[in-house]
């Protein structure tokens, strides 16, 4: 049976088609333009004017010299640490407290999770927060980076009702044959929830790599700094000790020209990793979420 459209859904339709193309293009062109603009010769790019289509005058000399500076490689390793390390440590707090919570018979767990949800809303303030990461010995590590923002909220919430989700029947027979609440969740809840349980890496994930001020108050230790830190100095502050690192080797007439080239190519070094991680996990990440929010 073939469906007939009325002349004013046809409009609707190539209204919303119009509409979103263009609405992807504003996203998508700044990008394009940074990894461009990377890509292209310093001199060529700052006699340039109007919108950047394609490289000009494709070179690699700004990545060599980003690569090349000892700051951002040290970066780049403390970032996977905190990355792998904090999402490791984040996920598995996040199922105790999502597996507890999602569980009846577990005695005020509605009266906790309100005293949980409320931390969404209101916090002790940054002072505060800073004095107690202090009093804890953390200050100035590695951990620091870590240990207080483990846990999300939200995303334990999130969780919390996925595992609320799954039937109710599958504890009981497992309790039956005598399994414990590690095994229930380990050898049930979690292999029945990789939707969820995907999306949640790829949010700890991301924010982890994207992580930056906290760094900035914690850490006095160049060597512990993440890379989105180093990128601050880069980009915002224009930090010269970093700059000069880079642009080690560069005469000081083209210092300005290659300045900007490092700019751009500090950004997309700093962004193209994390990106790697979406399409692995884009198949859950949609049924990941509805799932989490259907049942609360």
């Amino acid at each position: 049976m073939v469906t007939r459209y009325k002349f004013s859904e046809k409009l609707f339709s190539l209204f919303n088609v119009v509409f979103l193309s263009f609405l992807a293009l504003v996203c998508v062109y700044p990008l394009l333009y940074v990894v461009f603009a990377s890509f292209s010769d310093p001199k060529l790019l700052m006699q340039h004017e109007g919108l950047l289509l394609s490289p000009r005058g494709f070179t690699l000399k700004g990545y060599a010299l980003v690569l090349n500076n000892p700051n951002i490689r040290i970066g780049f390793l403390n970032t996977f640490f905190y990355v792998i390390a904090g999402t490791a440590i984040s996920m598995i707090l996040t199922c105790f407290g999502a597996y507890a919570l999602s569980r009846k018979r577990v005695y005020f767990a509605k009266h906790i999770l309100i005293f949980i949800t409320i931390t969404m809303f209101f916090s002790g303030g940054l002072i505060p927060f800073y004095l107690t990461v202090k009093g804890l010995g953390l200050n100035n590590t590695r951990w620091a980076i870590i240990i207080p923002s483990a846990i999300s909220t939200w995303n334990m919430i999130v969780m919390r009702t996925s595992f609320m989700a799954l039937p109710a029947s599958l504890e009981e027979s497992a309790r039956i044959d005598g399994a414990n609440d590690f095994t229930i969740l380990f050898r049930i809840i979690i292999p029945l929830s990789k939707a969820i349980m995907a999306v949640m890496i790829l949010f700890y994930s991301v924010g982890m790599w994207n992580s930056w001020f906290n760094a900035s108050i914690f850490l006095n230790d160049r060597k512990a700094y993440p890379i989105q830190l180093i990128l601050r100095e880069i980009l915002i502050l224009n930090d010269k000790g970093d700059m000069l690192q880079v642009l080690h080797g560069v005469s000081a007439q083209s210092e300005d020209m290659y300045r900007q080239l490092v700019q751009y190519t500090t950004i997309v070094v700093a962004t193209v990793p994390i990106l790697f991680v979406y399409p692995f996990l884009q198949k859950y990440f949609v049924k990941g979420i509805i799932v989490g929010s259907l049942k609360g």
